[in-house]
C-alpha cells in the first residue's frame, strides 16, 4: 500500500484592508478566502458576441450560482498593432499598462463590472504580462531603455513569439514603472490580485520586490504561471502556481497508455513541495484550448474524472470559459470566435456540486496544515485513483476510474472507514460494511462524511 501524507501549510492568511479611495472603501478580504476559493478564467473577447465588460457582467449571477468564487480576466490592456498576429492581435502583447482595451469597453465599464462582481461576492484578479510588451507599447517611445536589445540595437524578440519584445529587468527605473502600473489597477479599480503570465520568465527578485510594494495598497492574491517543481524559488512569492507537469503527464498517461503509478508518483513530488504555496489544477485554459485542444481532445473518457480531481485535490481548482457547456471547440486566439453558448449548461450542475463542496467542506481546504490527504490502496491500482482528505471529523473520499474500460474493485485501506454521503446522488454508504465498487467507463464518486 502506498500512502501519501501532505505536508503542513504555512499560513496564507491576509489582513483585511480599509484604505479609503475617492470612490469609497476598498473591499475587505477575509483572512480565509484563499483556502476555499476556485478560479474561473474569463476570455472577454470570446465570451459574448459583444465581447465587452458590460455584456459579460450579465453572466456573473449565473457563475455565482454555479459556485465560482474568483474571476480571472485575461489581459484587459490595449493590444499593440505593430507586428500583431491575426486581425485582432494577442491580448498578451500590451500597448499600454495603464489603459483599457477599447475592444472591451471603457475604464468606467471595467470599474463598474468589478464593483458588481464584489457586490455579488466574487474576488477579481487580472492577467499581468510583465515579461514583455508589444512592439508599439508606449514605453518603446518614451523609455526605449526599458527593453532588452540585440547586438544591432533592435528590440529583442521574445522566444518563439515575434509579436512581442522583452523588457530589461536590470533597469531599476523600469521595475519601478512596472510596480507603479500594477499599483494603478489596485488603487483605481480595487482588483484583488494578479495572475502573472510567464512568471518564471521574469527574475524572481522582481516579484520579491513587487509584491510587498503593491500590497502597500491592500493584500492581494498572486497566481503565477510557473510550475514549482521546475522553479521552486518562485513558490516563496506566489500564493498559487500552475501544475504544468501534472497536466502534460496526465495527457500523456491517457494518450500514450503510460502507467497510472507515474501520476501517483508525481503527486507525491508535488506534495513534497509543502504547502506554503498552493497548486492550481485544471483541465483547460486559454493556451491549452487554443493550441492543444479541449479537455475532451486531451482526456476523452477521463475528462470528468480529471475535472473531479482538479476540484478535490489539495490546491485551487481552475476553470476556463465555457467548460460548463461543455465547450467542444478550440477558440481562435487572434480572431473573434465566440463560444457557442446554448440555453442549457449541461456541465454546470456537475461543477456546482464540486465547487460548492470545495468551498464548504473543511477537508478540501487548500494549503491548510489541519488537512491530511491519503492515496488509498485498491485492488485496481493500475486503473483507479482513490484518495481521502481529512480535517478533524470532516472527510472527503474521491474515487476515479482513470482507465478506458469498466473496472470492478475494492478499496483495501485502513484510512477509509465509517459512513459517507455521495455528493452527487445523495445516497449514503457505510464503508465499514463494504468497500467495493463497480465502475463504468468515465465513472467517478465523491463522498463526504
Amino acid at each position: 500500500m502506498k500512502k501519501l501524507i501532505l505536508l503542513a501549510v504555512i499560513g496564507l492568511g491576509i489582513v483585511s484592508c480599509t484604505t479609503q479611495k475617492n470612490r469609497g472603501k476598498m473591499t475587505e478580504l477575509p483572512k480565509e478566502w484563499k483556502h476555499n476559493t476556485n478560479i474561473y478564467e474569463v476570455n472577454i473577447r470570446q465570451y459574448t458576441q459583444e465581447g465587452t465588460f458590460k455584456a459579460f457582467a450579465k453572466e456573473m449571477p449565473r457563475l455565482k450560482s454555479m459556485g465560482v468564487k474568483t474571476l480571472w480576466f485575461m489581459p484587459i490592456t490595449p493590444i499593440a498593432q505593430q507586428n500583431k498576429k491575426g486581425s485582432l492581435g494577442s491580448p498578451y502583447a500590451a500597448a499600454d499598462y495603464t489603459s483599457i482595451n477599447p475592444e472591451f469597453g471603457t475604464m468606467q465599464d471595467f470599474k463598474d463590472m468589478v464593483n458588481e462582481a464584489h457586490r455579488l461576492g466574487f474576488k477579481v484578479i487580472i492577467d499581468w504580462v510583465a515579461n514583455h510588451t508589444g512592439w508599439d507599447h508606449v514605453w518603446t517611445k518614451t523609455h526605449p531603455e526599458f527593453y532588452l536589445k540585440d547586438p544591432d540595437g533592435k528590440f529583442h524578440i521574445a522566444s518563439g513569439m515575434d509579436d512581442i519584445i522583452e523588457l530589461d529587468y536590470k533597469n531599476q527605473e523600469m521595475r519601478k514603472a512596472m510596480i507603479d502600473a500594477m499599483k494603478f489597477w489596485v488603487t483605481e479599480t480595487d482588483i484583488d490580485g494578479f495572475r502573472c503570465d510567464l512568471a518564471s520568465w521574469v527574475e524572481v527578485d522582481f516579484w520579491e520586490q513587487a509584491r510587498p510594494e503593491v500590497e502597500k495598497v491592500k493584500p492581494l492574491f498572486w497566481l503565477g504561471e510557473f510550475d514549482e517543481l521546475e522553479s521552486p524559488e518562485y513558490g516563496k512569492v506566489f500564493d498559487a502556481s500552475y501544475s504544468w507537469k501534472w497536466m502534460h503527464k496526465s495527457a500523456d498517461y491517457y494518450k500514450k497508455n503510460e502507467p497510472l503509478q507515474e501520476l501517483k508518483d508525481l503527486l507525491v513530488k508535488y506534495s513534497n513541495i509543502g504547502d506554503s504555496s498552493m497548486r492550481a489544477w485544471f483541465t483547460a485554459n486559454h493556451d491549452e484550448n487554443s493550441w492543444n485542444g479541449t479537455e475532451y481532445e486531451k482526456y476523452a473518457v477521463i475528462a470528468k474524472p480529471m475535472a473531479v480531481f482538479s476540484a478535490t485535490w489539495n490546491g485551487v481548482p481552475l476553470l476556463y470559459s465555457g467548460q460548463e457547456l461543455p465547450n467542444m471547440k478550440r477558440l481562435e486566439f487572434f480572431e473573434k470566435d465566440v463560444i457557442k453558448w446554448t440555453k442549457t449548461y449541461q456541465v454546470a450542475d456537475f461543477y456546482k456540486t464540486l465547487l460548492d463542496l470545495k468551498s464548504s467542506n473543511p477537508a478540501l481546504r487548500g494549503g491548510d496544515s489541519n488537512v491530511t490527504t491519503y492515496l488509498l490502496n485498491t485492488t485496481a491500482n493500475d486503473k483507479v485513483l482513490a484518495y481521502v482528505r481529512k480535517n478533524g471529523k470532516d472527510e472527503v473520499l474521491v474515487v476515479l476510474n482513470m482507465s478506458k474500460e469498466p473496472v470492478n474493485f475494492s478499496i483495501e485501506d485502513g484510512h477509509l472507514s465509517g459512513a459517507f454521503r455521495n455528493v452527487f446522488d445523495k445516497t449514503k454508504r457505510n464503508f465499514d460494511e463494504s468497500k467495493g465498487f463497480n465502475f463504468k467507463v468515465s465513472d467517478y464518486a465523491v463522498f463526504e462524511k
